[in-house]
């Protein structure tokens, strides 16, 4: 018969090593379930996908525009202090118009030190309700810090204008904001469906493809594919520190989205796939714009993909 003490002692080991392999399971878990600031970039078949590959797991700091990601969906004029303010609550249809606006931080004064991100100082997206008419400018600043961005026409009906920047001063700086405000365009809107998911389409002669199938509130890779008279596109050129630039809104309450590029720029020979970090926050459908620049001339192409 086994003593008391030895029995004890058998127990003991097997309780220690129950614990031991709970923890191991509990760490593996949280290793494969890590936020995506730990995610490797996945490039499926990018040029810089071998040295992705290669390497140890790499931060997203390490990635093209992962360094600023901004929080939040956009569709509140203020967060953390900071509130975009404008006297234009209407503009006319029909016509170009300039949208004029300040940034004021925590003390209420307008901001005027605002840090570059991807080459620009500001980025400002104007889209109608039923996500037409999408616009991406680059605003000039008054010294007094009121901003002034210069719209191309615009259809009747309810807009979203969009401001997306990072304080290079104050208790916001170094973080990423977007913030935005609705607009009324004078005259009879005319809603037009969105339209229906789809994995490519087709701008200026180009055909561009979308691969990935994101999950709403999860970090997942997209790839884009862009090929023109049915051969690859290989001659794509920087346009804003990156080889494309896309953004997305949600259906319905036109909440926005920028999918960060996981692909590095080396030279004007980008092409024909670009990988993007995808972490739409809902589901449902989402309209993309991707921009991308060859010979000197700028495409935008738009596509619903659908987030389960």
């Amino acid at each position: 018969m086994i003593s008391s003490s030895r029995l004890f002692a058998r127990r003991s080991t097997i309780a220690a090593a129950g614990v031991t392999t709970v923890l191991a399971l509990t760490l593996a878990a949280c290793s494969s379930s890590s936020d995506s600031s730990s995610m490797p970039s996945t490039d499926h078949g990018s040029r810089s996908s071998a040295a992705s590959s290669s390497s140890a797991t790499p931060s997203t700091g390490d990635m093209p525009g992962m360094d600023h990601m901004a929080s939040g969906n956009g569709l509140s004029a203020s967060q953390g202090g900071y509130r975009l303010a404008s006297k234009d609550t209407t503009l006319l249809s029909g016509e170009q118009a300039a949208y004029r606006f300040t940034v004021t931080g925590p003390d209420g004064k307008p901001l005027t030190d605002f840090a570059v991100d991807q080459t620009k100082r500001m980025h400002f997206y104007a889209i109608r309700s039923d996500l037409t008419g999408f616009q991406h400018v680059h605003p000039t600043m008054a010294a007094d810090g009121t901003w002034s961005a210069d719209l191309s026409t615009l259809t009747p009906g309810s807009w979203r204008m969009f401001a997306s920047f990072t304080p290079n001063t104050g208790t916001g700086k170094g973080d990423d904001f977007v913030l935005s405000r609705t607009v009324a365009v004078s005259g009879n809107a005319v809603k037009t469906p969105l339209p229906a998911p789809a994995t490519s389409t087709q701008a200026d002669g180009y055909t561009v493809t979308v691969r990935g199938e994101p999950m709403a509130g999860m970090a997942h890779p997209l790839t884009v594919s862009i090929a023109k008279a049915g051969k690859p596109v290989t001659d794509l050129e920087p346009y804003l520190d990156t080889y494309a630039h896309l953004t997305a809104f949600h259906e319905g309450d036109a909440a926005f989205a920028h999918l960060h590029p996981t692909t590095k720029v080396s030279g004007d020979n980008g092409g024909p796939d670009l990988s993007f970090h995808a972490e739409l926050p809902t589901s449902g459908n989402w309209r993309l714009f991707l921009q991308f620049q060859t010979g000197g001339k700028l495409h935008t192409a738009a596509l619903t993909l659908r987030v389960g």
